[in-house]
């Protein structure tokens, strides 16, 4: 590795899928001297991590102290996918001066179908930091075709999905907090999980509905538990969500090392986001053993899909799962997944030209 490399975006808590991501990429390189820049979680008194206060200028500091010839994998969302008009005009003005390189890691599926609805100075914004950026690493072939072919750009393009081993063991005993939240959800002989948060896109209202419906043909006490992320928050729509739905439990921000002893104990995962990239929490449940029902966005191999929204198929899927003992089969999905896990971060590691050490 010849240049500093800065890995630079959130990490939990919140436990969103970018937080958790770069989490688990930060666990996997900590050994390899890169450096890392985040605005979210706990403050860390590790030497190599850099809390930055994005909103107070933080990173014109960073940049200045640790900046100048790097190489920075950029996993932010206020440059390029939300370009901020002060943030992102002083992160190319630096750009400039210190002759970073910028390469640009796209992990939000929503862009492409938000960027029409950009007005005109947030598009201006966004072209000007296209056209800085060094090299892309995108989480979908999605994303590539869209800044290959809608967008014309020359840069070069890495397809890297999101999701890479574990570098953290799972719990096996959730903690009494954690317990006893889920007491009544784990009471029943019928368990419905999803993750998300408690916005529109991300479909919380749809699985709410569709488990209603099948309590309501099945005669079934089917309980739904939704885990939280908490990094966005619609509190109109939690209140329709979960209005009159006593058989409902919420826990909010549950530390990913825990999510798979939750999964092992449910019968089945919904995911039903509408905009997704790639979908780490889809392959988390396939990895603890139960199957996956998620929307035709991001990845969708092994799991029964159903289009966003859709409540029909959404009910079926979740019938046949639940009722119909033969539609469990064993799957070869969780160890190729593991695989393709490795061969991400490998890809990653070359991008940046880093070498992994062994753990």
């Amino acid at each position: 590795m010849t240049k500093r490399i800065i890995l630079f975006g959130p990490l939990p808590p919140p436990q969103g899928g970018v937080a958790i991501y770069l989490k688990e990429l930060v666990g996997h390189l900590s050994g390899s001297g890169v450096c890392v820049w985040t605005y979210t979680g706990a403050r860390s008194s590790h030497p190599n991590v850099r809390f930055v206060s994005h909103r107070r200028l933080g990173t014109l500091g960073a940049l200045i102290a640790e900046g100048r010839r790097s190489r920075i994998l950029d996993a932010s969302h206020f440059h390029l996918e939300y370009p901020n008009p002060l943030l992102l005009p002083v992160w190319l003005f630096m750009k400039r001066c210190l002759q970073f390189e910028w390469y640009k890691n796209i992990l939000d599926g929503s862009l492409p179908k938000r960027y029409p609805q950009f007005g005109p100075m947030q598009r201006w914004l966004f072209h000007r930091g296209v056209d800085a950026v060094d090299e892309f690493v995108v989480a979908s072939d999605e994303l590539r075709r869209w800044l290959q072919e809608d967008l014309k750009i020359s840069q070069r393009v890495t397809v890297v999905p999101c999701l890479l081993p574990p570098t953290s063991g799972t719990v096996t005993n959730l903690p009494t907090e954690t317990a006893r939240a889920l007491e009544r959800y784990l009471s029943h002989d019928h368990r419905v999980c999803s993750i998300g948060v408690f916005f529109p896109s991300y479909g919380f209202k749809h699985v709410a509905e569709a488990v209603e419906e099948l309590r309501r043909r099945s005669g079934k006490d089917i309980r739904l538990l939704l885990l939280d992320g908490g990094f966005v928050r619609d509190d109109a729509y939690r209140h329709e969500v979960l209005q009159n739905r006593d058989w409902i439990t919420v826990i909010e921000e549950v530390p990913n090392s825990e999510v798979p002893q939750i999964l092992k104990q449910s019968d089945v995962f919904v995911r039903a986001f509408g905009d997704e990239s790639y979908g780490i929490s889809r392959i988390e449940a396939l990895w603890a053993g139960i199957p996956v029902i998620a929307t035709r966005a991001g990845e969708t191999r092994g799991m029964l899909t159903y289009d966003f929204g859709d409540l029909d198929q959404l009910i079926s899927h979740l019938q046949s799962v639940l009722f119909d003992a033969s539609s469990h089969k064993e799957s070869q999905w969780p160890e190729l997944y593991r695989k393709e896990a490795e061969n991400n971060l490998a890809q990653l590691a070359e991008v940046l030209g880093i070498e992994i050490h062994a753990r």
